[in-house]
């Protein structure tokens, strides 16, 4: 009777063990999901920015329009981007070509002084530091779904459910240089 009772624990324990474990997972899961739709949502508001830009840019730099198509490719490439991966290599893409059309705008000084060009501006940059913090708890949630993931006893539990690993938000080394050097804009 004694070793009935001891089996009967045991599995309680294991059954106890599983449904913590999943629910944990899917806790960090849906933390992951959800860090990822802010950012979706910080790069759309960030990508409705810019038609704004380019067209009070086009005004007063009317023959640079190879920035103004590459900015334009750029967005649409964002807009159309599936996935982590795909999305960071777009956004890494349309970074550098908005960093193009400021180039330009510092050679209009009638440009600088437009007060919606300056509204503009102070959108854009409120909206990158947004997509900074995004990025960094969307990277914070996968970081930690990854290494329970990976984790045993944990990875058995996921291994069972089909939890993945997930990639994280990654910029080009590049973007990474320029990120850790402060950022001197003259408007």
């Amino acid at each position: 009777m004694i070793a009935v009772w001891i089996i009967i624990g045991v599995v309680v324990l294991i059954g106890i063990f599983l449904w913590v474990t999943y629910n944990s997972l899917v806790t960090l899961r849906v933390r992951v999901e959800e860090a990822w739709s802010d950012i979706n949502v910080q790069l759309k508001r960030r990508l409705d920015l810019i038609p704004n830009l380019v067209e009070t840019v086009k005004g007063y730099a009317k023959h640079e329009s190879g920035v103004f198509e590459a900015v334009t490719e750029a967005r649409a490439n964002v807009i159309n981007a599936n996935g982590v991966k795909e999305t960071a290599a777009a956004e890494n893409q349309f970074e550098g070509a908005l960093k193009s059309l400021f180039a330009v705008a510092e050679a209009y000084p009638d440009l600088k002084a437009n007060q919606n060009f300056v509204e503009l501006q102070r959108e854009l940059v409120d909206t990158e530091d947004k997509i900074q913090g995004s990025r960094r708890f969307y990277n914070s949630g996968v970081t930690s779904l990854n290494t329970k993931i990976q984790t045993f006893p944990a990875n058995i539990v996921a291994g069972m459910f089909g939890f993945k690993n997930r990639d994280f938000f990654e910029v080009d080394a590049a973007e990474q240089a320029a990120a850790n050097k402060p950022v001197d804009v003259k408007f």
